[in-house]
């Protein structure tokens, strides 16, 4: 299967990245998570890594058969401007910077997505109830 690269400019910048479906267990359900790669110097600079968990929820089906999450540029652009605001050089010679679970997760919101670490087998807060917290809580009437 060939993996297809997209292109992103940030202020003057192309950051080329590409994104992977992928599906981590959870309590509850299975859950749809996309590895998100992104270089912003070529192959040989440092890449940026994060684990896109998707919040997703709500279907009587299970959200791994139902779930069509997938980043858009924003969500990429967005995850970019995160990374370089908290160490990420995309210039340094090569390494991965990982947006890990664990250090990330408190701090970086975006409304489709959550960190993880399930997909690097590191443990991580579970899918099901993670996903569940990020709902939005239901209109008072």
């Amino acid at each position: 299967m060939r993996t297809r690269l997209r292109r992103l400019w940030i202020d003057g910048r192309m950051f080329t990245w590409r994104a992977e479906i992928r599906h981590v267990p959870g309590s509850g359900d299975c859950h749809r998570c996309i590895r998100l790669r992104v270089w912003g110097a070529g192959k040989t600079g440092e890449a940026l890594q994060a684990d896109l968990l998707s919040t997703a929820w709500g279907t009587p089906w299970s959200a791994c058969a139902t779930d069509g999450a997938y980043p858009t540029p924003a969500d990429v652009r967005a995850v970019v401007g995160y990374a370089l605001r908290n160490g990420w050089r995309p210039d340094r010679r090569g390494g991965t910077f990982v947006l890990a679970e664990r250090e990330h997760a408190p701090r970086f919101r975006w409304p489709d997505f959550l960190l993880t670490d399930r997909l690097r087998g590191l443990g991580g807060g579970d899918p099901t109830r993670r996903v569940a917290e990020a709902q939005p809580a239901p209109a008072a009437g």
